[in-house]
């Protein structure tokens, strides 16, 4: 696939994988995005997981037609990556590697690299290097989500090579942009759970890219975006400043015997009826995590529905809180619902979680089921679907 007539796609498809980074569901795979710009001199840009390597060595010598690259520029040394750096020092002895500080402190934690010295080619940032008609220009965008990573713009195309930042979950040989709801959810499922905790990070590295003029972005996972990059830029502020991107309310539940999930679909009729129908309901017990994580950032409300499980939470709303804690989830409105037969603590341990987070209203007061609903329960759902 070509970008355009000298910037060459050579990435792959992963359909078979069953969890990215071994804890995300991929239900439609992954790809891991490598590129060739070809001038006077040749560059590889990044390369792929292990999982890849025949297919993508395939693809680069044919990209290459007999030339050897000058370059391998890396942009992300994470393993779905960089994986194959050892590979192509062995097979191309006079290939320069271009990284920063960060780059070249931690490579030789993951290979062995005997001309180490030899090879690099320092960047910091705002430097260029010609490649003939093209010039590439980087910029440090450090935890986004690593230390060491950078985005490359090469000025001539006004593309942007832009790691793991605009990145998607699924594979990309029937899908092009993430504009379609369906699209836009793995999108955000990306963002949130793999670089969500570093919003200050992507804010600055926003911040960087405005200046420039971009017509392509070519991330390392997902489609490459070509159109209406005003849109997804936007999302990625959306996301990185900890708005909600959407009026609604994500209800998640974590129920033992099914009594505090009869709650938190009870709550749902109500808020139904008083007209409210922005609202998903996630049983933690069963859904995939990191798709509840991600509707939270979504919305703008959050109600939360737990057992009680020995004097604390239920393990998977425990899980779930200390997720979105570890994301830095923050500036909405948060409503507990708790159960408990002899001794319901469950709502004072949420609560406790959740002060440790930024800006989260919590509504008064916390409503407690003992067992079952009863019919002041009813009336507390009643008021706080008004409330809400």
């Amino acid at each position: 696939m070509k970008i355009s007539e000298d910037i060459i796609y050579i990435g792959a498809n992963d359909k078979d994988i069953d969890l990215f980074e071994s804890q995300y569901k991929v239900p439609n795979g992954i790809s891991y995005n490598s590129y060739v710009i070809k001038d006077e001199k040749t560059v590889i840009m990044d390369t792929v997981d292990r999982r890849k390597t025949t297919e993508w060595l395939e693809s680069l010598e044919k990209a290459l037609e007999g030339k050897v690259p000058d370059y391998l520029v890396v942009s992300h040394l994470e393993p779905d990556h960089a994986y194959n750096i050892e590979l192509l020092v062995s097979k191309y002895p006079t290939m320069k590697i271009v990284g920063n500080n960060k780059t070249f402190a931690f490579m030789p934690q993951f290979f062995d690299i005997a001309d180490f010295e030899e090879r690099k080619i320092l960047v910091k940032e705002g430097d260029t290097l010609n490649l003939g008609k093209h010039c590439l220009q980087f910029f440090m965008a450090p935890m986004v989500h690593w230390p060491e990573v950078m985005v490359t713009y090469e000025k001539t195309e006004k593309v942007l090579f832009s790691a793991d930042a605009f990145g998607k979950f699924g594979c990309i040989d029937t899908e092009e942009g993430w504009k379609n709801e369906k699209d836009l959810d793995e999108a955000r499922r990306y963002y949130i759970n793999i670089v969500g905790k570093y919003g200050m990070q992507v804010q600055a590295a926003l911040k960087k890219l405005s200046t420039l003029d971009i017509n392509t972005i070519c991330p390392l996972h997902g489609p490459i975006l070509k159109e209406n990059l005003e849109y997804y830029i936007n999302k990625y502020n959306i996301w990185s400043s900890y708005i909600p991107e959407e009026d609604g309310i994500l209800i998640a539940y974590a129920s033992i015997h099914g009594n505090t999930a009869d709650a938190a679909n009870k709550l749902a009729d109500i808020l139904k009826k008083d007209g409210y129908n922005n609202i998903c309901v996630k049983d933690l017990s069963r859904c995939d995590f990191s798709e509840a994580i991600s509707e939270a950032f979504k919305y703008s409300k959050l109600i939360l529905a737990s057992s009680t499980y020995n004097m604390g939470i239920f393990p998977p709303m425990a899980n779930f809180l200390n997720r979105l804690k570890g994301l830095n989830y923050q500036n909405r409105k948060v409503a507990i619902i708790e159960n408990g037969t002899w001794a319901p603590n469950s709502g004072k341990c949420m609560n406790e979680i959740l002060s440790e987070m930024k800006d989260i209203d919590l509504i008064q007061p916390i409503i407690t089921i003992k067992s079952k609903l009863n019919e002041n329960n009813l009336k507390e759902l009643e008021n706080l679907s008004k409330e809400l």
